[in-house]
């Protein structure tokens, strides 16, 4: 079997294309195998990569979690999706035993492991999957558009939906437009009724954002963030604030985040250790919550959003297999306005 592997923790040296790999065998009742046309990159991609604390590569290691394709083969339990379907995977998997998956907070599970970091992932022509976390959508939709709606449109609806619950009419603040989760949350703010504001220090990516149905783009290198929407908005401020970049941006979402408003935050990539002044939390009684990835029902009722039309992930590029190393270099320059995307078929 063809596929993608990491040698170690280190930087673009560690990826190699492997042809030996044996064929992944059903590992349970509930089982399934997946012949695998594309797969697509998140940050999270470039974090493994790089080493996380306490994570350890396996010779032979498979990156990546997002992928789409087709059932190949299934357990003798399996009753959610049959051979020859087209599907899309909910990369995090639980236990489906313990209080938390039992109340339906399956990222909470102590036994959580996401595909590509705490397992080998979907970066091979073929992987094995639990049934729980796939859906069936139409093969009409492109692959790069199916492999491309997992990790990300699935963290940005637990944190549009499940975390803030955005109400029609209420204002929106998304950071750094141009990301996977940026841009499902700019899609899902707006079929929500919000009115939406998202930043970017590329004057291109903020014309573009605009043509997807941003109401007000913000050059967050050149412009004051906070005074502007305090200005916009009588002093006001947005109702929601939608940050996954951490500390370069933290003190500017609680200066443009009004009364009673509610912070999501589902990273940290600008760095983890943030300020916050207590006396402002409290006395604008702020929500501040932290969201990461989302449960079986949210996977199921943003799949049923994705099936009907209604969310579309934009595809920035797409590399074969054997160029996987420069889709990573692409996600890595942050140039990209959308997915990154690897066709693994050839």
């Amino acid at each position: 079997m063809r596929a993608l592997v990491l040698a170690g923790h280190g930087g673009l040296e560690q990826l190699a294309i492997r042809h030996d790999l044996p064929m992944p065998e059903l590992d349970g009742p509930h089982a399934v195998r997946i012949r695998v046309e594309a797969v697509a990159l998140n940050r999270l991609d470039l974090f493994v990569l790089a080493g996380l604390p306490g994570s350890k590569l396996t010779p032979g290691w498979v990156p990546i979690a997002d992928a789409t394709g087709f059932v190949d083969a299934v357990g003798e339990a399996v009753t959610r999706v049959k051979v020859g379907d087209t599907v899309v995977l909910n990369p995090g998997i639980s236990c489906r035993t313990c209080a938390y998956c039992l109340a339906d907070q399956q990222p909470l599970c102590l036994k959580y492991q996401i595909l590509g970091e705490h397992r080998s992932g979907t970066a091979a022509e073929f992987c094995v999957v639990p049934e729980w976390g796939l859906e069936v959508v139409s093969s009409a939709i492109p692959a790069t558009v199916r492999a491309a709606f997992g990790l990300a449109t699935l963290t940005a609806y637990r944190m549009l939906v499940g975390k803030a619950r955005v109400q029609a009419g209420e204002q929106v603040l998304i950071w750094g437009i141009g990301g996977g989760v940026a841009l499902a949350a700019l899609q899902l703010a707006k079929s929500r009724g919000a009115r939406v504001w998202v930043t970017s220090g590329d004057v291109a990516k903020l014309e573009r954002a605009k043509a997807l149905g941003a109401d007000e783009v913000l050059n967050h290198t050149a412009e004051n963030v906070p005074a502007v929407i305090r200005a916009a908005t009588g002093k006001r401020g947005v109702d929601v604030v939608i940050d996954s970049v951490g500390s370069a941006t933290w003190t500017r979402s609680l200066q443009s985040l009004g009364r009673g408003g509610r912070l999501v935050t589902c990273g940290g990539t600008s760095g983890p250790m943030v300020e916050t002044d207590v006396r402002r939390l409290f006395m604008n009684q702020w929500t501040i919550s932290g969201s990461t990835m989302g449960s079986e029902t949210e996977w199921a009722a943003v799949t049923a959003e994705f099936r009907a039309g209604g969310l579309r992930p934009p595809v920035d590029s797409v590399f074969p297999l054997q160029d996987a190393a420069s889709a990573y270099a692409r996600l890595q320059s942050g140039l990209q306005f959308g997915k990154v995307v690897i066709a693994v078929a050839e």
